[in-house]
């Protein structure tokens, strides 16, 4: 679920920063910029764990900021295709359930992921897992904030790097996230119980 990633970055100093420690405000500037940030193909990244490297800095002319090349680790959360992960679910819609692990929120069970028979119950606004038994049917709603496993089966990146102008159109597109996780439910579902 997390992975250390070994990256190189340019890190830009300002003047007024240069009375603390150099691996300091390196670590602080690291961080605000990347911190809470998705990198396309990388994952989500947390927060810094070391620098392995500091190679010379420099100041440019018209700059008085300090330019240093670094090398480091950041502890980034990417989760391996078929691992099992705990979340809770954070509201059910047509297109799926939407689940969440508390930092991170792009995660979608599909329809036809969910354990089957499912149907969504258009006046609860929610998924219903009708589960057969030998004492009859039960239905097993997926209640808002209930906690739920999962297995990763997919991950899609989205480039968010900025474009051209583009021609002004009446409709605004849906945002979409940088980084979603598509997942299937696993047998151990923790709902709550109703009988028909």
């Amino acid at each position: 679920m997390f992975v250390l990633v070994e990256m190189v970055d340019t890190v830009r100093i300002p003047p007024w920063n240069f009375q603390r420690q150099l691996n300091d405000a390196i670590s602080e500037e690291l961080n605000k910029k990347l911190a809470n940030k998705v990198v396309y193909n990388v994952g989500l990244c947390l927060c810094l764990f070391d620098i392995t490297k500091l190679e010379d800095s420099y100041i440019f002319p018209g700059d008085g900021a300090s330019h240093t090349k670094v090398h480091f680790r950041y502890v980034v959360f990417h989760p391996f295709l078929d691992e099992i992960l705990v979340g809770k679910i954070k509201y059910c819609s047509q297109e799926g359930v939407h689940v969440t692990m508390g930092f991170f929120d792009d995660i979608l069970i599909p329809p036809e992921s969910l354990q089957q028979p499912a149907k969504f119950d258009e006046a609860e606004q929610v998924w219903v897992w009708e589960y057969e038994t030998d004492e009859g049917a039960h239905d097993l709603y997926m209640d808002q904030g209930e906690e739920i496993r999962f297995r990763v089966t997919d991950e899609i990146f989205l480039d968010m790097s900025p474009t051209g102008p583009t021609a002004a159109t009446p409709d605004t597109p849906k945002k979409e996230a940088p980084y979603t996780l598509i997942v299937r439910t696993q047998h151990a579902l923790q709902c709550h119980i109703t009988k028909v």
